[in-house]
């Protein structure tokens, strides 16, 4: 597959790092500053479209279609990655803080709960759902962000319809504001082939106009090696430090692989807290259990031992596991297991009166 003239195949790895520097170049040409991550992302845009654009000639070829060969090899590359570099400079420059301790003020946002999934495929998207729709029932403003890529999101599906309303952080950038019932739920949408860390707007973008959560509950989607590695900006944002405070939660699965990616997650967080910049993770979540396995505790690691004893197990539902979050509302019994922490936390009402409480079903 041809990407730079002649001399770049993937056969020939000098003229293909040769190639990728030329897109670090275009990727870097808005700002030369933007992080390594970006570049990285930008160079992996790049020559995505590249290998798309040249199976889509292939293609023609085969059918014997007329090709328009006035572009270049490797200029829908540059073009990518120079499009997805210029999206996350501009978008990092809007939301970088004056210096990395600096509080942020969450008030607009109510409390704010940032999950974290501990290791891969933990069910942070299913937690998410779970927690918006216990504080919907219990007449709580709820704002739900999902900062996933939009084609790896485990919320997709949580909104009956994609919602008309629309915030344009850059051209390249968009955010969606849905409904899942009276949550209003904000999702990442983009053109790009890949979503750079830096792409993801910062929290000020993610209010709608016209409310005022009393909780926020934030899906920070991404991988969390990453994120922890470097929370000041992208999804890590939200994990920084303010008032009030916000309160991560950890989410992880019934297995000693899940405990022990956890425990690593946990220790590059712990040089962030160290340093006043991020919040500590105030909640250990294990989703798809009631209890522990046998065995299973003994994995965990100090960090994650401390959070042991609070630690909250939401049972598994095999519905749920089958269909993921859907735009239905979640089993009753998954509510009722994160009903004592959130009562723990003051954010239930009083629900002893008669008042009769709102049906999840009200809006699509």
């Amino acid at each position: 597959m041809p990407l730079a003239g002649p001399v770049s195949t993937l056969s020939e790895p000098e003229g293909l790092r040769a190639f990728e520097a030329e897109l670090a170049l275009a990727a870097r040409r808005s700002w030369p500053q933007l992080p390594d991550a970006d570049v990285v992302a930008a160079v992996a845009a790049g020559m995505l479209a590249e290998a798309s654009e040249d199976a889509d000639a292939a293609a023609r070829a085969a059918h014997e279609l007329d090709r328009d060969d006035s572009g270049g090899l490797g200029d829908v590359a540059r073009d990518t990655a120079g499009q997805v570099g210029a999206a996350a400079a501009w978008i990092q420059r809007q939301g970088l803080p004056p210096t990395f301790t600096s509080p942020v003020d969450w008030a607009g946002f109510g409390t704010v709960i940032p999950i974290l999934a501990g290791s891969p495929g933990a069910g942070a998207s299913v937690f998410a759902a779970v927690l918006a729709d216990l504080l919907q029932i219990e007449r709580r403003r709820v704002l739900m962000v999902d900062l996933a890529d939009p084609a790896r999101s485990g919320l997709s599906a949580a909104a009956r319809s994609d919602g008309p309303w629309l915030t344009r952080p850059h051209p390249q950038v968009h955010i969606r504001f849905s409904w899942r019932a009276q949550a209003v739920l904000a999702r990442l949408q983009s053109a790009l082939p890949v979503i750079a860390p830096g792409m993801v707007p910062p929290p000020r973008f993610w209010l709608p106009q016209g409310l005022q959560p009393e909780v926020t509950v934030v899906d920070l989607g991404h991988d969390a090696w990453r994120v922890t590695a470097h929370p000041l900006a992208g999804a890590g944002a939200w994990l920084r430090r303010g008032t009030p405070p916000p309160r991560p939660v950890l989410v992880v699965r019934p297995s000693r692989p899940s405990l022990l990616h956890a425990e690593q997650v946990l220790t590059r967080l712990d040089h962030w807290v160290a340093v006043a910049a991020v919040s500590p993770a105030a909640q250990l979540v294990v989703m798809g259990a009631k209890r522990w396995p046998d065995g299973v505790e003994g994995a965990a690691g100090r960090r994650v031992a401390a959070l042991l004893p609070d630690a909250v197990f939401v049972p598994h539902d095999s519905d749920l596991a089958a269909a993921g979050v859907t735009a239905a509302v979640t089993p009753s019994r998954l509510r009722q297991a994160i009903t004592p922490l959130l009562r723990r936390w003051g954010l239930l009402l009083d629900t002893t009166g008669q008042r009769k409480r709102p049906s999840l079903r009200g809006r699509s």
